[in-house]
């Protein structure tokens, strides 16, 4: 005998009151489409960690190669680095073991963070092709690099920040975070 109980927003089976064939199918079709959104989002955020570490390989490779000698730009190239290397941990991490209730607010942070750190750097390699920065302006040695370096940076920023707005929504629907 099964039946369907009704616990905050999920569906557990119990022994009440036997279900009858629509609803057992019913209730294993709602789920396997909760099972299917976990894995999405786990997917997307694990490959929006690895295009963020990939991001921060980048960024290190060019300071290794040619702007470790740059004063202000070089210490940027290797900050974007470890902030790169630190939030793509982090993201891969299982947070969600390790913060227990909060951990939904970790990930959206983690996931903005992101987000936001290839944008920044994104913007920062237009701005300095086009006009100097911070009194250095890219002479486009390495097209290669530049190019992984914008394809990482545009594909974190979408994976990343749609991440950071599934979170929110998720949040916005319980009405609590």
């Amino acid at each position: 005998m099964q039946v369907i109980e009704k616990r905050g927003a999920q569906a557990t089976r119990s022994a009440a009151r036997p279900l009858s064939a629509p609803e057992a199918r019913l209730l294993d079709a709602v789920e396997q489409h909760a099972r299917l959104r976990r894995r999405f989002w786990r997917a997307v955020r694990i490959v929006g960690a690895l295009s963020l570490l990939a991001v921060g390989a980048v960024h290190l490779q060019q300071y290794d190669y040619l702007y470790s000698s740059i004063p202000t730009i070089g210490t940027l190239f290797l900050l974007n680095f470890v902030g790169a290397t630190a939030i793509g941990l982090g993201l891969l991490t299982p947070v969600d073991r390790l913060f227990g209730r909060w951990s939904g607010a970790v990930v959206a942070l983690l996931a903005l963070g992101g987000a936001g750190l290839a944008v920044t750097a994104f913007t920062f390699l237009l701005v300095s092709e086009r006009t100097p920065l911070f009194g250095f302006m890219e002479p486009g040695y390495d097209p290669p690099a530049l190019m992984a370096a914008r394809v990482a940076e545009l594909v974190t920023f979408a994976l990343l920040g749609s991440l950071f707005v599934a979170q929110l929504a998720r949040r916005a629907r319980r009405g609590r975070w």
